[in-house]
């Protein structure tokens, strides 16, 4: 539909609007990493890089980007695994139960994660699991596979069954179809469900702070712990400024990769 006039100049004033009131507060936190106040003033005072020189040196943040970064993964890992094959098992068969599953898969995301923190800590506490790495991991896992389940399963409905069949009928086996023809059309895909679920286990707070036990500290807990201690606020900017760096990339090549790969036969 093509608008013009007032209506036109209404959506694109709108849109600029809700851009800035997104993404004029992340710029603002990237100001003032390089600010020499100590506090979160504005206008800067000045501008330095002695915030970003104290960052790199300081341990704590290191140590909890590095655990953060090792629990994206296991829980990426966890996901893509879990949510691939539950996508295939709800694509591809039919039984009792099944929009069922479907709904339950897809419910850890729609939850609020306080309600979802509460019951995973109580369920390994009542069976006597020691709350680290391993706990951390499974909640993330949780949500994660909704992402991974999602973008596979939607790929799956978009795949014409007549390329399988053409497989099948030239003598390729069921493992041969899916290494030679299932997996090359379903793999932006993964890659995209993938990153979707790094980012957003990377990003995890409130899920953490209840299934983590005291040895474990992620990089959004430490900004969060570190944000009332005026004397780091300049360094949890800096940080901040690290993590929109690291996340906004991997968002952006998620939503290229979740387009239909070229070539790609579309399921009717």
């Amino acid at each position: 539909m093509n608008l013009s006039g007032p209506a036109h100049w209404t959506l694109r004033i709108f849109t600029w609007i809700v851009m800035a009131l997104l993404y004029l507060p992340l710029a603002i936190i990237v100001v003032l990493s390089f600010n020499t106040a100590t506090s979160l003033s504005w206008p800067p005072d000045g501008f330095w890089f002695e915030w970003w020189r104290k960052a790199s040196e300081a341990d704590a943040p290191r140590a909890a980007l590095w655990t953060s970064v090792k629990l994206a993964l296991a829980s990426t890992g966890v996901a893509l695994v879990l949510g691939t094959c539950l996508s295939f098992a709800l694509q591809r068969y039919r039984f009792f139960g099944r929009s069922s599953l479907s709904f339950l898969i897809v419910l850890p995301i729609a939850l609020p994660g306080i309600v979802t923190g509460v019951a995973l800590r109580n369920t390994f506490v009542r069976l006597g699991w020691d709350l680290g790495f391993t706990t951390v991991v499974i909640g993330h896992g949780t949500f994660c596979i909704v992402l991974a389940y999602n973008n596979v399963i939607a790929r799956l409905r978009r795949l014409s069954p007549n390329v399988q069949e053409a497989s099948a009928d030239l003598g390729a086996s069921g493992l041969q179809t899916f290494r030679h023809v299932t997996f090359p059309l379903i793999r932006s895909a993964l890659l995209a469900g993938g990153l979707l679920a790094f980012a957003l286990s990377f990003d995890e707070i409130i899920v953490t702070t209840f299934t983590a036990g005291a040895g474990v500290e992620t990089l959004p807990q430490w900004i969060l712990n570190n944000f009332a201690r005026p004397n780091n606020v300049p360094l949890v900017t800096v940080v901040a400024t690290v993590v929109m760096v690291l996340s906004i990339p991997l968002a952006w090549l998620a939503q290229r990769l979740t387009g239909e790969p070229p070539g790609m036969a579309t399921g009717r």
